[in-house]
């Protein structure tokens, strides 16, 4: 592990913040990068599933992402293949009515720009949900205008709505994605990971 991932793995700048949340939890980075990787994928922050475990995406939304990328856990936790910047490194808690909290700027203001020096040029980047639209496209539109226009940044970057059952609405509203986008990530994917 770099240095500067150890460096975020020992991060408490938002311990006051994670404890007067309704989960009331403390801060557990959960830092899954290096360089050399091959694909990215800039996500938003991690759940309580992933704060319990320690690895990115080990939940349902995580079964569904690799599903869209067309690669198993043995390829996904492959760090020299692919690399999890979230905007966020901690799971940043639920609100009283038990929604999910918002990535804690401050993370992406302390890390996110160091970390991507670090890792360098990656062939392939898959930005999950609208908080890495914004920084990595500096997108202004709504999630489902920047995941239509997929084809701006293709074959580099994939704009991808959040994996999570709460978007499987969404997918049925929008057949697109499946038909038109998918196909075409999974194989740059292949791609990438064959190169």
């Amino acid at each position: 592990m770099s240095p500067l991932a150890e460096e975020i793995r020992e991060c408490r700048l938002c311990a006051e913040r994670f404890a007067a949340t309704a989960t009331a939890h403390a801060p557990r980075p959960v830092v899954w990068f290096r360089p050399g990787a091959r694909i990215l994928i800039a996500g938003q922050a991690p759940g309580a599933r992933v704060h319990a475990s320690g690895r990115p995406f080990t939940d349902p939304s995580g079964d569904r992402l690799r599903d869209w990328l067309g690669i198993g856990e043995d390829v996904f936790y492959d760090l020299s293949r692919v690399a999890v910047v979230p905007m966020a490194f901690c799971f940043p808690g639920y609100d009283a009515r038990n929604a999910d909290l918002p990535p804690p700027p401050v993370c992406r203001r302390t890390w996110h720009d160091r970390v991507m020096a670090e890792l360098g040029e990656i062939p392939l980047t898959v930005l999950v949900g609208g908080h890495a639209h914004k920084y990595h496209l500096s997108a202004r539109t709504p999630v489902t205008q920047t995941v239509r226009a997929w084809r701006d940044h293709a074959p580099r970057i994939f704009a991808l709505p959040h994996p999570s059952w709460r978007n499987t609405a969404w997918l049925k509203k929008n057949p697109w994605f499946e038909a038109e986008l998918l196909p075409v990530l999974r194989a740059r994917v292949q791609e990438v990971l064959n190169d």
